[in-house]
């Protein structure tokens, strides 16, 4: 049951992608109690975007358990009160919004009658740039919904506030993923590009974006230029990928001093002179760490694209402002309403109220029910469907047919899975982008 103290916690971290295991896993670890000794078991969403062992390696968090599961068996695992290894003090849900409304309602479901139940938290990966609104009412019921900054507090209130939903779940922490040495000059001046999976999405964009990355490494070649990758073919992040740009860089010809990696984001901002990125989070990692930050304006300044959240940063600009050594000065107030380059142990702190409200609520031991805002009578049109898409029915409970959580698939039946998801992930990569330039002829 729930804990008491905070000498030993359990956390079970469900997350649907690499980027999401590694946002939960390390907010857990942040947002814990201090003198807590966590044991911390980690829960992959089974789907397109399920992490492979080379992404989890590169994310670098370790975990006293790993499995893949489904939602219906991550619900009956922790429907099990009272047996062994099934009771647990946090839940953090690590996942796209309709997936985390989903296990509320059947969290929800498991845990209905029980006088004592575990805490669940929940947030975003990084920086909020769409569907502000869906996304937050797809997370409303959770304990905690952690704002990775001020300016994401106050705007997630106002949100709940909004719509007559109880807001205070909102809770201001910052991402959990910021720190690393602050910047110093390396030799030879690196430059990184932080790509991103679907920002920009047509060929031609992402042509132009590395056409120029290409011709910045010509003009410099003295410089080292770097195309940082979130994932290699074939695998997935958090949003698909039709065109990598592994693909695309086969016909581009670089310079000798131009280089695709991957690898720790933190690791590759060691070494880091001058970061530029369309909107990626790696630009908080890296003005956190004062590292010379561009947020691309070529392709225009456009809430599409994600860059329109770095208005008033005073990091944007252009190709040919870089190419002509412009270096970019972030502006203080900005920074500091985004919750990153805090001075002192000011970005520990940042943490503190999190840690104080679930050892509230931890103490508390009986916690009221979970109560999200969508319900069969507040959105009896939208919330269905989000349920069915888990094999949940619109009281929370698994469908039947839904997969059974107390057997391990056969060898037969893991090959049959890594195959179908392979196949899934050739039809986005190769296939859709062929039928879309057909269906455009």
């Amino acid at each position: 049951m729930p804990a008491s103290t905070t000498k030993s916690l359990r956390v079970a971290v469900l997350a649907d992608s690499d980027t999401r295991w590694k946002w939960g896993s390390l907010t857990a670890n942040r947002v814990s109690p201090g003198g807590s000794d966590i044991r911390l078991d980690g829960f992959l969403l089974r789907g397109r975007a399920t992490p492979t062992a080379r992404q989890l390696e590169e994310v670098g968090v370790r975990a006293d358990s790993l499995r893949e599961v489904t939602a219906v068996e991550f619900l009956r695992e922790l429907g099990r009160a009272g047996e062994g290894d099934h009771d647990y003090d946090v839940v953090v849900l690590a996942l796209v919004g309709g997936a985390v409304q989903a296990v509320l309602h059947g969290l929800a479901r498991a845990w209905e009658g029980r006088s004592e139940r575990p805490l669940v938290v929940t947030g975003y990966v990084g920086v909020v740039y769409e569907k502000l609104a869906d996304g937050l009412l797809l997370r409303h019921g959770a304990d905690l919904v952690l704002a990775n900054s001020r300016q994401d507090a106050d705007r997630f209130r106002a949100v709940y506030e909004g719509v007559g939903a109880d807001a205070g779940s909102v809770t201001e922490v910052a991402l959990p993923f910021l720190g690393g040495a602050a910047y110093e000059e390396n030799d030879p001046c690196t430059v990184v590009f932080a790509a991103q999976p679907s920002v920009p999405e047509s060929r031609k964009d992402r042509t132009y974006l590395l056409e120029r990355l290409v011709r910045h490494a010509r003009l410099h070649p003295d410089r080292e230029v770097l195309l940082k990758l979130r994932s290699k073919p074939g695998e997935h992040t958090t949003h698909i990928e039709e065109l990598p740009y592994q693909k695309l860089v086969q016909k581009a010809d670089p310079p000798a001093n131009f280089r695709l990696v991957y690898g720790h984001m933190g690791e590759v901002l060691d070494r880091t002179d001058l970061l530029v990125t369309i909107s990626s989070t790696a630009a908080l990692e890296s003005l956190h760490r004062r590292i010379p930050t561009v947020v691309l304006s070529d392709l225009g300044v456009r809430e599409a694209l994600g860059n329109h959240h770095f208005v008033g940063s005073g990091c944007l600009a252009s190709w040919d402002q870089l190419d002509a050594g412009h270096r970019p000065a972030p502006d203080p107030g900005w920074v500091a309403r985004q919750g990153v380059a805090a001075e002192g142990d000011s970005y520990e702190r940042a943490f503190d109220a999190a840690r104080l409200r679930i050892t509230e609520l931890l103490a508390a031991r009986k916690l009221p029910p979970l109560a999200p805002y969508y319900t069969p009578v507040t959105a009896p049109g939208y919330l269905p469907g989000i349920l069915a898409r888990h094999h949940l029915g619109p009281d929370g409970s698994p469908l039947p047919g839904a997969p059974a959580a107390d057997r391990e698939p056969g060898p037969v039946r893991q090959v049959v899975r890594r195959a179908a998801r392979g196949a899934y992930r050739h039809g986005v990569q190769r296939v859709a982008p062929v039928i879309r330039r057909m269906g455009e002829l």
